[in-house]
C-alpha cells in the first residue's frame, strides 16, 4: 500500500471515529430536535462570560508563545513575540485537521517567518509538552484530592477494565513491546542506510539543542511562572464558561476541577481537537457527577467545546493571514 493512500485510510479512520462518537454523544438529546435543542442552549448563554472566555484563551496563548520565545533564546535563535504567537496559533488550527499535526507546523512556521531551525525549535515544543504534562498532572491530582469520591466512582463506569481478553495490565505491556520492537527496527533500518543515517545525526544535534535549552534559561523562575500561569487561566477559562449556562452555573470550584480533569482525559486522546472523546466523556461526567440531565449536559458540552474551537480557528486563521503578509513584505 502507497504511502498517500496509507494516510488517507488513517485520517478517514479517524474522522470516522470522530463522527461516531459525536452521533453517539448526541443520542443524550431526546424527546426534541438535536438542533433546535443546541441553538436554543447557545441563545440562553450569557454571551459576556463567553467573551471573558475568549479573551483569557487570548492571553493565554500570549504567555505560552513568550514562554516559547524564552526556550528558543538559549539555543542562539531569539524570535519576536508576535512571530512565536502567530506560529503557536497556526499550529493550533492544524491540531484541529491533523491530530499532533500543531507542533510541527508552527515550528515550520516560525522557521517560515525568521529562520529558526525547525529540529532546534521541535526540541523546545517537546520541552513545553513535558512541562505541561507535569502542571495538567498537578490539577489532576489536585483535583482527585478536592472530589476523589465522585471522580473514581465515575471512573468505575468507564469500561477500562478490561480490552477483549486482554487486562489493563497486559495490554499495556503488549503495546509497550510493540514499540520497543519498532524502535529497535528503525534504529537498525537508519545505521544500515549511510545518507538517512546522516539526515538523522544533524536532526537530532539541533533537537537536542533545543531540547537542553531549559537547563540554559537566564530565568528559570519566570518560566516556572508562566507555565503556572498558563494552566490558571485554562481553569479560569472552564470556569467562565460554567458560569455561562444556567444549568451549571451553580456548579461551583470543585465541580470545574473535577471537569478540567475529564476534559484533560478525554483531549488526550488522539482525535481533532478531542473531538468526539470530549462530548462523550464530559457529558457522562455532568450527569453522573452533578446530576445535569443528560440533554442539558451534551448541549452544554457541544457548545463549550465549539466556542473554544471557534477562538482557535478565528486565531489561527487571522495567523494564516498575518504570516502570509509579513512573508510577502519581506520578499
Amino acid at each position: 500500500m502507497s504511502g498517500p493512500v496509507k494516510t488517507l485510510l488513517q485520517y478517514a479512520f479517524i474522522f470516522i471515529i470522530t463522527g461516531l462518537l459525536i452521533w453517539f454523544s448526541l443520542k443524550g438529546i431526546t424527546g426534541e430536535n438535536k438542533g433546535d435543542y443546541l441553538l436554543k442552549t447557545w441563545q440562553a448563554a450569557d454571551k459576556v462570560w463567553l467573551t471573558v472566555m475568549a479573551v483569557i484563551a487570548v492571553i493565554s496563548h500570549l504567555i505560552r508563545a513568550e514562554r516559547w520565545r524564552m526556550l528558543l533564546e538559549p539555543s542562539g535563535n531569539k524570535t519576536k513575540l508576535n512571530y512565536s504567537f502567530l506560529s503557536l496559533m497556526v499550529g493550533y488550527l492544524v491540531n484541529l485537521v491533523i491530530p499532533r499535526g500543531g507542533e510541527l507546523s508552527r515550528c515550520y512556521n516560525l522557521y517560515k517567518l525568521d529562520e529558526t531551525p525547525v529540529d532546534t525549535s521541535f526540541g523546545t515544543v517537546v520541552i513545553e509538552r513535558i512541562v505541561d504534562l507535569v502542571c495538567l498532572l498537578i490539577l489532576i491530582a489536585v483535583a482527585f484530592v478536592v472530589e476523589s469520591d465522585k471522580l473514581l466512582g465515575f471512573i468505575e463506569t468507564l469500561p477500562l477494565r478490561n480490552w477483549g481478553n486482554f487486562s489493563g495490565s497486559a495490554l499495556l505491556l503488549s503495546i509497550g513491546a510493540g514499540l520497543v520492537l519498532l524502535a529497535l527496527l528503525t534504529f537498525w533500518f537508519v545505521k544500515k542506510n549511510k545518507k538517512l543515517n546522516a539526515f538523522f545525526v544533524r536532526t537530532w544535534q539541533g533537537f537536542k539543542s533545543g531540547f537542553l535549552s531549559i537547563f540554559r534559561l537566564k530565568n528559570k523562575g519566570l518560566f516556572i511562572a508562566y507555565s503556572g500561569l498558563i494552566w490558571a487561566l485554562y481553569f479560569l477559562m472552564s470556569y467562565t464558561v460554567i458560569l455561562a449556562f444556567p444549568e451549571t452555573e451553580h456548579l461551583g470550584v470543585g465541580a470545574v476541577l473535577s471537569l478540567f480533569a475529564i476534559g484533560s482525559i478525554a483531549m488526550a486522546v488522539p482525535l481533532p481537537g478531542g473531538t468526539g472523546s470530549y462530548h462523550v466523556l464530559v457529558p457522562q461526567g455532568l450527569v453522573f457527577l452533578y446530576n445535569i440531565p443528560p440533554a442539558d449536559a451534551v448541549a452544554f458540552t457541544f457548545i463549550f467545546h465549539g466556542w473554544q474551537t471557534a477562538v482557535l480557528i478565528v486565531g489561527g486563521a487571522l495567523s494564516l493571514i498575518a504570516t502570509s503578509i509579513i512573508l510577502k513584505r519581506k520578499k
